[in-house]
């Protein structure tokens, strides 16, 4: 869930306008509503820049994608699973079509480049991924203001979910389409309270009900923490109660860790380390042992350079299968600029992207279809709406 990024003085066009709104228990979130006096000033930014004093501007938007359709000699095939480019293949002597036209993220030749396909571990029973993708809807029953799971009342929430699943479903109907509640279960907070660290953990009769709704579903389920000053280390132990059920997964936000800054939530963008990430993968793989129980999802949103630092030193297992998820907003081009600089360019294991219904649209942009978004190499296998 995306809230203030940071200013970027150098593309004025990027910039991108986050409102805190606070909730009436304390929890917050973002929006393109204006923010209550009770929550930190909203800031001027640009979605899915590095916030380093040296980042560089954003590309110019890239020339549009060739057209269904159009001839594609040059174009390179993919892998069934992952969308990530293989080598082409050409008849000797024959000379090369046309130059295929790609648009930011969507480049099969600067994929392979970056190193996809990812060698990953190989698959172990019950694994979702690589043979499905996951479409989900994120946020908390508590506020409208956080996403799609708490926006629409719960039975008519469950009805959007399905038909969304569907279009994803005919869309690549190779990739059965899994749906997924991925509830916002430690919420950042602008102000300390009572323990002093920033966040409000969800009482566990909260969990239980999106629980019951996901089962309810036939979704699976994901408990997403926002640390902010408290440490993963400490907290993500408090949910080995839910997180032991097979159909029960774990996202982590960086944008929301800031001990390392020791800013309020909200003011400054927080940032995980590859030993942060490997903390949470290695203690998911000790539940996989412990409980014997299918490999766990493990969503790591990103859209920052510094969001996500050494990630070449992510390690992979088979008992985890880790989704890089491009969690910025903004028109479709930046969007596909983010994709390109955060998720394709540095490879970790599998990628999803994630579509806002208010956010992407509020400035009189069409929401990305699933036949858009296949276009990105490789494929995003998590797709998350707010």
């Amino acid at each position: 869930m995306k809230h203030p990024h940071l200013p970027n003085r150098q593309h004025p066009r990027a910039m991108l306008l986050f409102a805190l709104l606070a909730l009436p228990i304390g929890l917050w979130g973002c929006k393109d509503n204006k923010p209550s006096a009770a929550t930190a000033s909203a800031q001027t930014v640009a979605q899915g820049q590095a916030t380093s004093a040296t980042a560089q501007p954003p590309a110019a938007p890239p020339a549009p994608a060739a057209e269904p359709g159009q001839p594609a000699a040059t174009t390179p095939a993919f892998d069934n699973q992952t969308g990530a480019a293989t080598p082409a293949k050409g008849g000797k002597g024959k000379a090369a079509g046309p130059k295929v036209s790609y648009r930011a993220g969507e480049d099969p030749d600067f994929a392979a480049r970056k190193g996809w396909p990812v060698k990953t571990p190989a698959t172990l029973p019950g694994s979702i991924l690589p043979q499905k993708r996951i479409v989900a809807y994120y946020g908390n029953p508590l506020s409208k203001k956080m996403g799609a799971l708490g926006e629409y009342q719960k039975d008519d929430m469950l009805q959007r979910l399905k038909r969304e699943a569907a279009k994803w479903q005919a869309a690549d109907p190779a990739h059965p389409a899994q749906p997924a509640l991925h509830l916002i279960a430690v919420v950042a907070q602008g102000e300390p309270g009572k323990a002093g660290l920033y966040r409000m953990v969800m009482p566990d009769k909260i969990i239980n009900d999106v629980y019951s709704w996901a089962k309810q579903a036939n979704a699976i389920m994901f408990i997403d923490i926002q640390t902010g000053h408290d440490n993963i280390r400490n907290i993500l132990p408090r949910f080995e109660w839910i997180l032991k059920n097979p159909d029960v997964h774990l996202g982590i936000d960086p944008e929301f860790n800031l001990i390392k800054s020791g800013k309020k939530p909200g003011t400054k963008i927080g940032t995980y380390d590859a030993a942060d990430i490997n903390y949470a993968s290695n203690y998911l793989k000790d539940l996989v042992k412990k409980y014997n129980i299918p490999p766990k999802v493990f969503v790591v949103h990103r859209f920052t350079r510094n969001g996500v630092t050494n990630a070449k030193n992510i390690t992979l297992r088979p008992e985890v299968q880790i989704v890089m998820n491009m969690d910025g907003w903004g028109a479709p081009w930046l969007k596909r600029d983010s994709y390109k600089d955060y998720i394709v360019s540095e490879p970790v294991e599998y990628t999803g992207f994630k579509l806002f219904y208010h956010n992407d649209t509020k400035k009189g942009d069409a929401l990305l279809t699933p036949k858009e978004v296949l276009m990105l190499h490789p494929k995003p296998l998590y797709i998350q709406y707010q």
